[in-house]
């Protein structure tokens, strides 16, 4: 990729509690399983069952979670109205389930080997097509994604062992977001809609998506190394409203006239260490 430029990381983006509004960070640590302190935990729903995200609970989107403490995770969880709970007190499940309007409780990571935890819940549709299209925010007269580097999760809401969707790293750049929101003017493309990981800067690209062309690439970034392994399909979180963005389906509408449905990247972690936000990225 010729870039006119030194890439460099912009922003790193943790979220401690799976689909709410997640924490800036100047600095993070990343471990095997990506970035220390993300999605460490999640709501499982009580009335359908199965570990559920903004896909199906979309209210989830609502409310914001940042770290409360570096050594034990524990996440500090901000209802729309403004009020705040740990996610250690002994009323979280009601309090959550109220304000939800819908019955969950909430859950630390388990070991991978409790696969009941993370088996997926009983789908809207009987019908799989049509109960992808929901997941997937597709009209019938759109195609939906390619699903092959994410056969483990058709049965599992999520790899056992994590509330990822499917990797632990999930990389942007601005001028992806730069390309979408010139292409479709009308709609409002905020990085938040998104919710990557790592927000990066490759100036000058001659590439309108060019995460889409990187695949199987190594990327050094700052004292860490990750492995792209494909694109991003988006779902229906990308069109939902929060905090100040409204509801716009348009989003969606977009990204398949336009991306294929996708945005950003996913990776794996191949090197671990510290990341700074400025650190130089280099392909290797």
């Amino acid at each position: 990729m010729t870039l006119s430029g030194p890439a460099t990381l912009l922003g790193l983006f943790r979220y401690p509690l799976k689909s709410m509004i997640g924490e800036s960070l100047s600095s993070a640590d990343i471990t095997a399983k990506g970035l220390y302190g993300d999605r460490v935990f999640a709501v499982r729903d009580e009335i359908r069952g199965g570990i559920r995200g903004g896909k199906k609970i979309p209210q989830l989107m609502a409310f914001r979670a940042v770290t409360e403490e570096a050594v034990r995770p524990l996440a500090r969880i901000t209802a729309p109205d403004g009020e705040t709970l740990l996610s250690s007190d002994a009323d979280i499940n009601q309090w959550l389930s109220k304000r939800l309007e819908h019955a969950v409780t909430l859950w630390p990571l388990l070991p991978a080997q409790q696969l009941e935890h993370y088996r997926r819940g009983a789908p809207d549709s009987e019908d799989f097509e049509q109960e992808l299209r929901g997941i997937f925010g597709r009209l019938p007269e759109e195609p939906l994604p390619d699903l092959e580097l994410f056969a483990e999760v058709l049965e599992f809401e999520s790899p056992p062992g994590t509330y990822f969707d499917a990797f632990p790293i999930h990389i942007l750049s601005q001028q992806t977001l730069h390309s979408i929101s010139q292409r479709a003017p009308d709609h409002e493309f905020d990085v938040r809609r998104f919710r990557p990981n790592l927000l990066i800067d490759l100036p000058g690209t001659d590439k309108p998506f060019p995460e889409f062309d990187l695949a199987g690439q190594h990327l050094r970034v700052g004292e860490c190394v990750f492995e792209i392994v494909g694109d991003c399909p988006r779902c229906s979180m990308t069109t939902q409203g929060f905090a100040d963005l409204p509801r716009d389906t348009g989003i969606m509408r977009s990204l398949v006239s336009e991306a294929n449905g996708s945005l950003g990247c996913y990776a794996k972690v191949v090197e671990t260490g510290k990341l700074h936000v400025g650190d130089a990225i280099t392909f290797c």
